[in-house]
């Protein structure tokens, strides 16, 4: 574990802009020569929500890049994303191969509406499907037919660590034997940043190898909480992929 390993970005290629609550994510890849099948994703927020889901955080940006880049995780393959919010990464992936893309979150109306509306806006409806899902509690609603999923997605969930041993129990249920969990985040309470690691401490007791692949810096969500702003300002991002065990 190498806290600064990974790849370093930094503010310059920013690709998001907002507009109330409607932020516009611009693709950040280029093929020179090769028309890009997609230029923008436009999602929705909900107003405001108790449970985050009314901001579209810095992690869900920098994961949204790093996807762009690294279509041979997810491209003609089954994509799951859990605490979704408006859906950005999951979004990505529908828009750019991926063979069928499920979005989750908590069982809220408000929620799930918003992952659906936004799937419809950016045509992806016909790949993508929503669903309501607690952590932790049975997966068959998650797939038909019980597939698993080459790739799944948290974004900037692991603050609630109350639930680390409910995410991993999801992954480890429904990830395909050769898929990968991406694990993005900052550090939103730098005196708890240690808690916030110890999902992989617990992830490699519960047989999960973890890389690090990503370190970027954006502008600080809050600027006026407490704490160092660098810390509040950086994403880490994770891949975990199964060394053994595995759930039934």
């Amino acid at each position: 574990m190498a806290d600064d390993a990974g790849v370093e970005r930094g503010e310059d290629d920013e690709c998001l802009m907002l507009d109330e609550i409607f932020p516009v994510y611009e693709s950040s890849v280029t093929d020179a020569g090769t028309p890009r099948p997609w230029s923008t994703i436009t999602v929705r927020l909900v107003g405001s929500h108790p449970l985050w889901g009314h901001h579209l955080w810095n992690a869900a940006r920098a994961l949204a890049r790093y996807l762009e880049r690294t279509p041979t995780l997810y491209r003609g393959l089954n994509v799951l994303e859990l605490g979704a919010g408006a859906g950005l990464p999951g979004l990505v992936v529908a828009k750019s191969g991926a063979r069928n893309v499920v979005l989750t979150d908590y069982p809220d109306r408000a929620l799930v509406d918003n992952m659906a509306h936004n799937a419809a806006q950016n045509g992806v409806a016909h790949v993508v499907a929503v669903r309501g899902y607690v952590w932790g509690r049975p997966v068959e609603p998650l797939s038909a037919r019980g597939a698993k999923f080459d790739l799944i997605i948290l974004s900037d969930l692991i603050f609630n660590h109350s639930q680390h041993r409910a995410l991993l129990w999801t992954c480890e249920r429904v990830v395909a034997p050769r898929g990968c969990v991406l694990v993005f985040f900052t550090h939103h309470r730098p005196p708890l940043a240690q808690r916030d690691m110890a999902f992989f401490e617990m992830a490699r007791e519960t047989g999960w190898a973890c890389e690090k692949v990503l370190t970027e810096r954006f502008a600080p969500m809050f600027p006026e909480d407490a704490g160092e702003e660098e810390v509040r300002s950086t994403v880490h991002g994770w891949k975990l992929t199964r060394v053994s065990g595995g759930g039934d």
